[in-house]
């Protein structure tokens, strides 16, 4: 509300303003004005200056952007493909920067350097075909040189020969959260449909399917370090897509079709906390984190709990009004950590079994008190209905 009142005295402040170079200009009745419309001498150098300070503006603000945020970037990739991303990111903005400076910097000066001025004659010609070449087949080279380098990085990333040994798991997205499914002792992930979707089976698993038998489903994901991890993507209900941002993987996830996926973790999450940058942006994030928390303890609240670092998958869409907390937890253990850890989940096909004896009650069994009790309770109301309704007719 405060922020719509703003707005409004902002826009009203500027028609007054707009009202009284009005009036002023009525004031100015009889006094000598150029009117003809054409820019004078000094309304030209007026621009020029403009022009020239505008690019200064430009510069200095990117030269003060990169030494202020630039340390906000992502550091360390944590896979192993993720040194040819930033390689050819890092290529890109040089090329972007470079081109930037220059045109902006012919565009703005020529602006400064070649204001109006009525002793001076603009130089028109109609075409160049030097000119033409020059800005046509220099852009078309350099985008080709990127596009074919792009898809070389694409193509080492994304291939996964059908022998090499991989880890399968499939991510699934909802709103608004991830869950994981592994595939298991066989490695073959069984089939799935969200039309099975019923009870514990969120993920629509075919529980008829005999790769489904051994599938674990689990609500944070682990992954062995140098272990090439294949995931398979499915979306229950809008477009999201899985970001992970320090292995610089992200694959949309698309209802009605399945995407895929797949890197090498090269950190495990320990090992990552404690490379040098981590250690001090963490220290920095809980620096901040202390000053907050003294504010809201101030003012009667709870403090803020220190900030541990932890690799996370995130959606990078904008699916929905809880978007921005579509995040899972994302451990990479040693192989070693990662089977035990594997080898304490249950199945599936377990959980829906353990599930399904949990709503039978077992025949045979007595009576609990519990049980007993509330018949007792149930007789006590039928028997006092009964008895007022007899009365009320003994009085008729």
């Amino acid at each position: 509300m405060t922020s719509l009142l703003v707005i409004i005295v902002l826009v009203l402040l500027a028609v007054a303003l707009w009202q009284l170079t009005k009036i002023f200009d009525l004031t100015q009745v009889g006094a000598s004005s150029d009117d003809s419309q054409v820019a004078s001498d000094n309304d030209n150098n007026v621009q020029g200056y403009i022009m020239f300070g505008f690019l200064a503006f430009i510069y200095i603000f990117t030269i003060y952007g990169l030494l202020k945020w630039g340390n906000l970037a992502l550091h360390t990739p944590a896979s192993e493909h993720g040194g040819l991303v930033d390689n050819l990111m890092n290529i890109t903005w040089v090329l972007i920067f470079t081109v930037q400076v220059i045109t902006q910097g012919l565009l703005y000066w020529f602006s400064f350097k070649y204001k109006g001025n009525k002793d001076k004659k603009a130089l028109f010609f109609a075409d160049s075909n030097k000119l033409e070449a020059i800005w046509s087949i220099i852009p078309s080279v350099v985008l080709a040189c990127l596009i074919l380098y792009g898809l070389y990085a694409w193509n080492n990333i994304m291939f996964v020969d059908k022998d090499e040994d991989v880890i399968e798991i499939e991510l699934y997205a909802q709103q608004f959260k991830w869950t994981a499914r592994y595939a298991g002792q066989d490695n073959v992930l069984g089939k799935a449909n969200v039309r099975l979707i019923e009870g514990i089976n969120t993920l629509g698993v075919d529980m008829s399917d005999p790769n489904a038998q051994d599938d674990i489903v689990v609500s944070e994901l682990h992954i062995p370090k140098g272990k090439k991890v294949h995931f398979k993507m499915r979306s229950q209900d809008v477009l999201h897509s899985a970001y992970f941002p320090h292995f610089r993987a992200q694959m949309n996830c698309v209802p009605g079709m399945v995407t895929e996926f797949a890197f090498v973790p090269t950190y495990t999450t320990s090992e990552y906390r404690e490379l040098p940058f981590m250690v001090e942006k963490v220290a920095n994030i809980n620096k901040l984190r202390a000053e907050k928390s003294k504010e809201l303890v101030a003012k009667g609240g709870t403090a803020l709990d220190p900030y541990t670092f932890d690799y996370l998958l995130l959606c990078n869409k904008i699916c929905g009004a809880s978007h921005y907390n579509m995040q899972m937890k994302v451990v990479v253990d040693s192989p070693e950590d990662y089977k035990k850890w594997l080898s304490e989940k249950t199945t599936l096909a377990q959980d829906i079994a353990a599930a399904k004896a949990a709503e039978k009650p077992a025949e045979g069994t007595a009576p609990t008190a519990d049980s007993t009790a509330k018949v007792i309770d149930t007789v006590k109301a039928v028997v006092d209905t009964v008895k007022a309704a007899v009365a009320k007719v003994a009085l008729k």
